[in-house]
């Protein structure tokens, strides 16, 4: 295998290669009499819906175990083990993702139609997704069978798993057609929906893979994942405020949260300062498809100066975090939090 110690595209490189190795593995896993039909049906869901995204999260925890091992060189079996809990991290969101979609009724994913809008997969999508979610220990199971952390590893995915779906209930809960009520929403929602959504699986999770895999103990890490929490809230404000201000070219979606009444960190500062007049737009054209009522939002916003609210947030919060991170006592886990840090701040898209 590629010597893994060079760029990123090296990185990523290798990282493809290990893919393909866990997929052959699962592909011809004995638990399971494989015909040719379930065969090739498995290999083309796995290759449409895992491998397609910017691999961000699987990619960081090669990053992380790099960082904790101080400079070390890392032997193959290390860089193997630590690209396959990063690819059992992007089955997770594979399998999340295609659930997501129907649940969503959307259409497309990554620039293209959503899994169970390929024509003859339809509602195969969901046992598709089950199928996703049980890769995991059957990965995990493979390779740390005999580690010593392999409990650790169960123990971390299954619930960082119950994290996610559990902020997923209180997104779609929130958000319930026919209950469309503006004053429900706030800042502490819009934290308790991100925190459990996103943060954990997104921010916390490859971090406390590496951490595992260098012999750490996550109970002695709160303050780590404290951090992590609170930067994948800090992301997730930035994701919102692209939605609505980026540029699609530049982000590659267009932005939808206007439309779908999301409780989005914009609309909440907006509920937080806008006049009884102002609420009275905000509460009458917020979560409306027609663009008219989306141009209204939007025009409400910069009369709020959201962008110059945001510009001071981004600051504030890059302030804190890395006065947060400079607290730590050990420079290793430092340089992982301020890598992630460096990768999110100011990103445009």
């Amino acid at each position: 295998m590629a010597n893994l110690n060079g760029t990123t595209s090296d990185l990523r490189t290798t990282f493809l290669g290990v893919y393909s190795i866990l997929k052959s593995e699962l592909l011809n896993d004995p638990a399971f009499e494989w015909s040719d039909g379930s065969r090739q049906w498995v290999d083309r869901m796995l290759d449409y819906n895992v491998p397609g995204g910017k691999l961000n999260r699987g990619l960081s925890v090669i990053d992380s175990y790099k960082l904790l091992k101080e400079g070390k060189e890392l032997t193959q079996d290390e860089v193997f083990l630590a690209s396959a809990l990063g690819w059992c991290i992007e089955w997770l969101q594979a399998y999340f993702l295609v659930l997501d979609d129907i649940m969503d009724n959307s259409h497309t994913r990554r620039g293209q139609p959503c899994w169970f809008r390929v024509p003859k997969v339809g509602m195969i999508a969901v046992n598709d997704g089950v199928v996703l979610r049980n890769h995991i220990p059957r990965i995990l199971k493979k390779h740390f069978r005999e580690k010593p952390y392999y409990v650790d590893l169960l123990d971390l995915f299954n619930e960082v798993e119950f994290q996610t779906a559990s902020g997923q209930m209180i997104d779609l809960i929130t958000t319930l057609e026919g209950e469309k009520d503006l004053s429900k929403y706030s800042l502490s929602l819009h934290r308790r929906i991100v925190q459990y959504k996103t943060a954990y699986y997104s921010f916390y999770l490859p971090v406390a893979c590496a951490l595992l895999m260098a012999g750490e103990n996550l109970d002695k890490h709160i303050d780590v994942k404290n951090i992590l929490i609170d930067m994948g809230i800090y992301f997730q404000v930035q994701d919102d405020y692209l939605d609505c201000f980026g540029e699609p070219e530049k982000i590659g979606k267009i932005g939808t949260d206007i439309e779908d009444f999301k409780c989005s960190w914009l609309v909440v500062k907006a509920l937080e300062k806008c006049s009884e007049e102002q609420k009275k737009i905000l509460f009458e054209h917020y979560g409306r498809p027609d663009p008219a009522d989306v141009a209204k939002i939007k025009a409400l916003y910069s009369e709020l100066d959201l962008q110059g609210v945001f510009a001071e947030f981004e600051s504030k919060s890059y302030e804190k975090l890395t006065s947060s991170i400079e607290a730590h006592p050990s420079k290793a886990v430092q340089a992982v939090l301020k890598s992630f840090l460096g990768k999110i701040y100011k990103r445009q898209k």
